[in-house]
């Protein structure tokens, strides 16, 4: 099956340079304060406490300047019996009020961290369970390290802005309104003039950072982007050496490090200068208002005193310390805001639909009749409630029927062309045929992976339309070409396939595959830790743990898609009897390349360009001398 791709830039990876760039989508900042406001009001609430605490604490200690010089140091110039105990008293009352800043930010600091951590533990779960919902077609469309990066990347992200800038931007603010208030009681003249300097500052700070937060959305992808290649060379190292592909992949990874390079260049070069910018201008701001305020105090201008002009220059700078913060955490925002998008985007990916209303149970057979059990008795029927109120069993049997299903994978090409076909109970079919046949995607529509454009399938007489996903899977085993063995020992592995089997069970699906043997001869048995996809197995020793594991699901449908191809000859004689016996009393479909495997089905499919253009047994159809007698006798070759 081709493969479906996302639209990117050239070489599949992020957009190049000149490419358009967007910016966040309206509406991520509302959903990601409503993520944080989430059971989390009343930690916010005590942190904004703690905050005024704190800024309440830094205004107090500039206003106390002008009373320091004032009432203390000025009295005692010149006096030759100066007191020093109202000095101490009033240092005293200082050192307690700034213990209660430092307090109050060490409380803040552990609550932020305890919210930010806790809203990206609930964001991951989001992110991770939302990912169970979705199809097949998702995953197809997305490689799997972009995906990785939301958890990774852009969820870090979130991290920063949550502990670190979104309570310095709060505690900029209740600062600045502090800080403001104490500057209009000190003097109104110098205040305006600050006034007028800050709108300054935030027209250069809104300038710089406006050309820089567009480009922060395009650094995320990329980066996004950058790791699912990455992932995807890794996985494939083998085949890369075997090709001798190392300076292509190379030359391909630059191209796409090399548009993330742009990205992350565009978006840090103006928001990198935002800092030294603000932070001249309020050396130039200092440096002008302790100018204007001397004149003021020399003129008698407004009844300000030297005093008074120490104690605003300090309010000075306490005043253009949470401007220049605030402009510095504008492009640490407008990252976590892109990373929020794409996390977002992630949550608002359609769910796999499911209208199925027809449900897998146990049951019981007395006297012929079909009564539902609530316990595991081995048998089950497809529980059927109709509009009337009356209930029906059907006996899973595994009859499977396709009538004239079309389908295609994007609705322009199709992929399969009327198809028509029967499984009785207990039948083994086979599909054979070249690459991009339809093989798989006939097994795929079993599934419910995908759903099919017209035509029906129905499943023991029921349509699979009707059929909840999750009953009509559990009712199917399948063994992939491809092994997919977790982290975990190998009897989890081979307990994947029903997780209330018994060790016993468990043993007894091995010794039907035949890899009871080889499992007893690993260091700790059943008990040996497998890493990396069974990295430490051979590729027929995956294959053999992948075919107990649907033995251990004791499914009535079987679905073999070259179950056999990764094991070799003599292996395979031995697979074959234990696949026999797993296929005994089942229904099958079996997708095969290697047609001496498929010799003893009871009916052959042949197929081409997703066409049935023969079928029957292996007698009829080489009697027939059709395509499937030129593919056996190598008179053409399969792929």
């Amino acid at each position: 099956m081709a493969e479906a791709r996302a639209v990117k830039g050239p070489m599949g990876g992020p957009p190049a340079r000149g490419m358009p760039r967007k910016k966040a989508k309206k509406g991520t900042l509302k959903r990601l304060v409503g993520y944080i406001a989430k059971g989390n009001k009343l930690k916010l609430f005590a942190v904004v406490l703690c905050i005024a605490v704190s800024a309440g604490a830094n205004v107090g200690s500039s206003l106390f300047i002008k009373t320091l010089i004032a009432d203390y140091i000025e009295p005692m110039i010149g006096s030759s019996d100066p007191d020093w105990g109202g000095l101490f008293g009033a240092l005293l009352k200082m050192a307690m009020l700034f213990l209660a800043g430092i307090v109050a930010t060490y409380v803040q600091s552990i609550i932020m961290a305890y919210v930010s951590q806790g809203v990206l533990r609930q964001m991951r779960n989001d992110m991770f369970a939302h990912l169970q919902t979705l199809p097949i077609k998702y995953f197809d469309q997305n490689t799997h390290g972009d995906i990785m990066s939301r958890f990774t990347n852009d969820a870090d992200t979130l991290r920063q802005l949550i502990s670190q800038t979104l309570v310095q931007v709060v505690s900029s603010v209740v600062t600045i309104v502090s800080v403001f208030a104490a500057m209009c009681y000190t003097s109104l003249h110098l205040t305006a003039f600050v006034i007028v300097f800050i709108l300054f500052m935030f027209f250069i700070s809104g300038k710089v950072a406006g050309k820089s937060g567009k480009f922060f959305v395009g650094q995320q992808k990329a980066l996004g982007s950058v790791n699912g290649y990455v992932e995807e060379m890794i996985t494939g190292q083998k085949v890369i050496k075997v090709f001798c592909h190392e300076d292509k992949v190379k030359e391909e990874f630059d191209e796409r490090n090399e548009a993330l390079f742009e990205s992350a260049y565009r978006a840090n070069k103006f928001a990198n200068i935002l800092g030294p910018i603000n932070n001249n201008l309020g050396h130039l701001q200092y440096v002008l208002v302790a100018f204007l305020g001397g004149l003021l105090s020399v003129s008698g201008v407004g009844g300000l005193s030297l005093a008074s002009v120490a104690s605003f220059l300090q309010l000075t700078k306490s005043f253009t310390m949470p401007v220049n913060q605030i402009s510095q955490q504008l492009s640490s925002a407008a990252m976590a805001l892109a990373g929020a998008e794409r996390i977002f985007d992630l949550l608002d990916e359609k769910e796999e639909t499911d209208d199925g209303y027809v449900t897998l149970v146990n049951v019981t057979k007395e006297n012929g009749e079909i009564k539902e059990a609530g316990e595991n008795t081995g048998h089950w029927a497809w529980k059927h409630p109709h509009e009337d109120g009356t209930v029906t069993y059907t006996e899973l049997q595994g009859e499977v029927r396709f009538y004239d299903v079309d389908f295609s994978y994007d609705g322009k090409k199709t992929v399969l062309h009327n198809i028509s076909l029967y499984a009785e109970p207990g039948q083994k079919v086979a599909f054979v045929g070249a690459t991009g046949a339809g093989k798989t995607t006939i097994t795929n529509l079993i599934n419910r992976f995908y759903d099919i454009a017209d035509g029906k399938i129905r499943y023991d007489g029921i349509n699979i339309n009707k059929i909840k996903k999750s009953d009509l899977r559990r009712s199917l085993g399948i063994v992939l070409q491809d092994t997919n063995l977790f982290t975990g020992t190998v009897m989890e592995n081979i307990r994947y396939g029903n997780l209330d089997a018994t060790d016993e069970q468990v043993y007894n699906a091995a010794r039907l595959a035949n890899a009871d043997d080889f499992i007893r001869r690993l260091p700790d048995g059943y008990n040996t830790v497998l890493t990396g996809n069974g990295a430490n197995l051979s590729q027929g020793q995956r294959q053999l743990i992948s075919i107990a594991r649907a033995a251990v699901a004791d499914p009535p449908v079987m679905i073999l898609d070259e179950a056999t191809s990764s094991i070799d000859t003599r292996t395979e004689a031995l697979v074959q009897k234990g696949m026999d016996a797993l296929m005994k009393g089942r229904t099958v479909f079996v997708i095969a390349h290697r047609l001496s495997t498929v010799q003893n089905s009871d009916v052959i499919m042949v197929l081409e360009n997703g066409r049935i253009i023969e079928r029957g047994s292996h007698e009829k159809l080489i009697a027939d001398k059709g395509k499937y007698c030129q593919l056996y006798t190598g008179a053409f070759e399969l792929e």
